[in-house]
């Protein structure tokens, strides 16, 4: 929805509003006054559900070993910043190599207005280091797609229909006991109408891993039209894909020759590059709101 149609859309709500039997179906009003308040925050810049909890998924792309292993150091910078600001951390998926490293990792961020903070981390990051699975020595570049999703409630234009589902189980694999690795708790879920599937292993329950696919799921088709819908005022393509490589990184770390981590839209940099990997992101997300206030 264009600035339009939102402004139409809120007119329409606030006339309904305003009638009598408005409150005759409270669930119908309720998810109406829900849908009034994203609107509105939507038109004031955000997203209405800034203030919910954060799914965010880290996919390693090009630099094979090395690229496993940024996702790592990635996974657990965002681990130790949550901690720094009292959010917990459970992990949802993970595909590890043999080294440590993760092809692919996803977990959810529970604290008060988690998506909002990390939303703009959303990108390809890249690092340069001299690497440390190459026995000559050299300097190696990677990249990892990092992906942050609102959690959101099952309801209105969220709600994903059965009929477009399709739902597989498998054996949980990894650490968690006889029991989960016995039974059939791990879910991979296909949405079949846009071919989106999300793969969730960490609950001990089938149904406790359905309802963690499902938020995956919606805030995956979520993100997916609100790109779509800023492609389209933007007049661009809406096929468009990001790539996991050279020329579309957001950020960049740099370990050799010097040390340096640059923000590559805001062009906030800072030295103390093991501090960053520690957690210590809040400059970056900082400068990020900042030029988003100012557009």
């Amino acid at each position: 929805m264009d600035k339009t149609q939102i402004e139409a859309r809120i007119g329409e709500i606030e006339a309904a509003m305003g009638s009598v039997d408005f409150w005759n179906d409270k669930d119908k009003a309720q998810s109406t006054l829900k849908e009034y308040q994203d609107l509105k925050a939507r038109l004031a810049g955000g997203t209405g559900y800034d203030k919910s909890d954060a799914l965010v998924s880290i996919i390693s792309g090009a630099g094979g070993d090395d690229a496993e292993d940024f996702s790592r150091i990635l996974y657990e910078m965002y681990k130790k910043y949550a901690a720094s600001k009292g959010w917990g951390v459970s992990e949802l998926s993970e595909n590890r190599n043999s080294m440590g490293g993760y092809r692919s990792v996803s977990f959810e961020v529970k604290g008060s207005s988690a998506y909002g903070t990390l939303r703009k981390e959303a990108g390809v990051h890249r690092l340069v280091r001299m690497s440390p699975f190459n026995s000559a020595g050299k300097r190696q570049t990677s990249f990892s797609l990092v992906e942050v999703l609102p959690k959101l409630p099952d309801q209105g234009e969220m709600h994903i229909p059965e009929s477009e589902l399709e739902i597989s189980v498998a054996r949980s694999g990894g650490p968690g006991g006889q029991n989960v690795n016995k039974r059939d708790t791990a879910v991979r879920m296909t949405h079949t109408p846009s071919g989106i599937s999300v793969h969730v292993t960490s609950e001990r329950s089938q149904a406790s891993n359905r309802e963690k696919a499902l938020e995956l799921l919606r805030g995956k088709l979520f993100k997916l039209r609100e790109e779509a819908a800023e492609r389209e005022a933007r007049g661009l393509s809406t096929g468009a894909t990001t790539k996991i490589e050279w020329g579309s990184q957001i950020r960049s770390y740099v370990l050799h020759p010097y040390q340096l981590v640059k923000d590559h839209r805001t062009d906030h940099e800072r030295r103390d590059v093991q501090s960053v990997l520690d957690g210590d992101i809040q400059s970056f997300i900082d400068a990020e709101k900042g030029l988003s206030d100012a557009a």
